[in-house]
């Protein structure tokens, strides 16, 4: 395991490069989130008239955006992460340092930078009256924890094959999209068809969807066995993403 004090710095230093040469710095992980919140209100409210599927007195964009600003920080995190030994190649061939240190800082990153701007919709929406529940965001922090981790997982694995398949980190972006569009996160899980909605549950990001929508805009209940089994899977996918990069650790400086 990597040295903790190695992954802050490296985390720091990934922050720092997503910022540099920007006007307002590191208040841009804030505005940026609340610009992206004006422009979904006005596309899907002002142009295409999105309403709740479940018929709920719940505004749309805020039914979006408690699902979507979580999956962004998944999603990213997988695909940054996923090219983090590849592009650091030159520094992984002068300094001996623990490789899953730089995996860890790309998607520590990731999160920090995107959980402050859903923390920021998240505020924002609840002093706009837009049906937030206060008393739902802590739990929806700690939510993020088997989020992270399975991101985590993930990327551990990515990170490892793309030093020795190059096409898979393009694939990776590409499927992307397409885990978004098979999670409940722009539509709800009842527009499925119920004899095939247990289909949504094999999208991994499903539960928290209707986790992060139930703890934050009291839209039905956390189902405990689906977050039980949401955890496993997690534990599951980070404990296969760091015994395969371990594996393949060894032989990176051959393709690289």
């Amino acid at each position: 395991m990597a040295s903790l004090g190695l992954i802050v710095g490296l985390t720091r230093r990934e922050i720092r490069n997503r910022f540099n040469g920007t006007l307002s710095g590191g208040l841009w992980a804030l505005l940026q989130p609340l610009l992206q919140l004006a422009i979904y209100s006005f596309v899907f409210v002002r142009i295409f008239n999105a309403r709740v599927p479940e018929g709920s007195s719940i505004a749309y964009v805020p039914y979006l955006a408690v699902a979507l600003w979580p999956w962004t920080a998944f999603s990213e995190a997988v695909v940054r992460a996923s090219i983090v030994i590849q592009e650091n190649a030159a520094l992984i061939g002068k300094v001996a340092m623990p490789r899953q240190a730089l995996v860890w800082a790309s998607v520590g990153s990731s999160f920090i930078v995107h959980l402050a701007g859903f923390a920021a919709v998240v505020v924002v929406l609840w002093l706009l009256g837009q049906g937030v529940d206060p008393r739902g965001i802590l739990p929806a922090l700690l939510l993020y924890v088997p989020l992270f981790a399975l991101a985590a997982g993930f990327a551990f694995l990515c990170a490892a094959m793309q030093v020795f398949v190059r096409d898979l980190a393009p694939l990776v972006t590409q499927l992307m999209p397409l885990l978004m569009f098979t999670a409940p996160i722009f539509y709800g899980s009842r527009q499925w068809p119920s004899n095939v909605q247990f289909l949504l549950h094999l999208n991994p990001y499903t539960t928290y969807a209707e986790s992060f929508r139930a703890l934050l805009l009291g839209m039905g209940a956390v189902d405990a066995g689906n977050v039980l089994v949401a955890l496993a899977a997690a534990a599951l996918v980070l404990f296969a993403g760091l015994w395969t990069f371990r594996r393949l650790d060894p032989h990176f400086e051959d393709f690289l």
